[in-house]
């Protein structure tokens, strides 16, 4: 993996047009990319340089067939831009140009596409010293691959079944309220808003992750309070179920549930007992 620079780019929402993989380069600097690409035109993505191994976001969009992809600063201000003026998705090779927007600074991109990604997506959330890749298979993600950044060590792997989205399939936080940031997975997305996670915790004696168990339906986490807030919707939201835990020794603990269901009369969703929302 040293000596590439990593991109994928996720363009999203709408009917998907394909997937492809590239290899090639950003001037003498060699490159790989994958893309998504669907009708929607917007995308999304994210990059690392190697010798640091920070993603750094990308969001752009795809119009006929001109391709240009946004790199944002720390303050969210466009810093350079990929273009991709005649991108093709069944082109054995493409071209564009990386230009800094600062300087005006231009470097050619050549691409070739690929038949694999290697060692999977590259993710745009990371944690310290480690960043993450997924590899996924028919839009179903089968494994989480995390590494050390700089040196590319492969530092643990782990074994999933959940729905693929691209760049945007870990997120992190402290789940257990310990003081130290664990990693969680979309694991996927149910009727109405409704959605689930598996969520990793840190193990400082062994500096591996570990999956919680933790379960529930679009779980929230109160770090003030310290508390997991479930919410269940159903029946196009006129019945709305919410649950409240707590963390003991790395477990959920329910201490209270509510009911929610909608009121004709007074036009508002009102609190019943919890078991008229079972």
């Amino acid at each position: 993996m040293k000596q590439f620079i990593y991109l994928f780019i996720i363009l999203n929402n709408l009917t998907l047009l394909g997937q492809v993989n590239y290899s090639g380069f950003i001037d003498k600097y060699p490159i790989e990319l994958s893309a998504d690409i669907n009708t929607s035109g917007k995308s999304y993505g994210v990059y690392v340089y190697t010798a640091y191994d920070d993603p750094i976001v990308l969001e752009g969009k795809l119009e006929k067939e001109k391709l240009i992809i946004f790199e944002k600063n720390s303050k969210e201000n466009k810093s350079a831009s990929m273009t991709f003026e005649k991108f093709n998705l069944d082109s054995e090779s493409i071209e564009g140009i990386w230009k800094d927007l600062k300087n005006g600074k231009e470097l050619k991109i050549t691409l070739s596409k690929k038949s694999e990604i290697g060692d999977g997506i590259i993710q745009k959330t990371s944690i310290g010293d480690r960043y993450f890749r997924i590899v996924a298979d028919d839009q179903t993600v089968s494994e989480i691959k995390i590494f050390q950044k700089k040196t590319d060590k492969l530092i643990q792997k782990l074994k999933v079944d959940c729905q693929f989205r691209g760049v945007h399939c870990i997120s992190t936080g402290d789940f257990n309220f310990d003081g130290i940031t664990d990693f969680s997975i979309f694991e996927s997305s149910y009727a109405g808003p409704n959605t689930s996670s598996l969520y990793f915790l840190y193990n400082p004696k062994t500096k591996k992750y570990f999956e919680s168990g933790f379960s529930g339906t679009s779980l929230e986490f109160d770090a003030k309070r310290k508390r997991i807030i479930e919410t269940n919707q159903c029946c196009g939201g006129s019945s709305v179920t919410t649950a409240e835990y707590k963390v003991i020794k790395n477990k959920m603990i329910l201490e209270k549930e509510r009911c929610f269901k909608w009121s004709e009369k007074k036009q508002e969703l009102v609190e019943r007992k919890v078991s008229e929302c079972r």
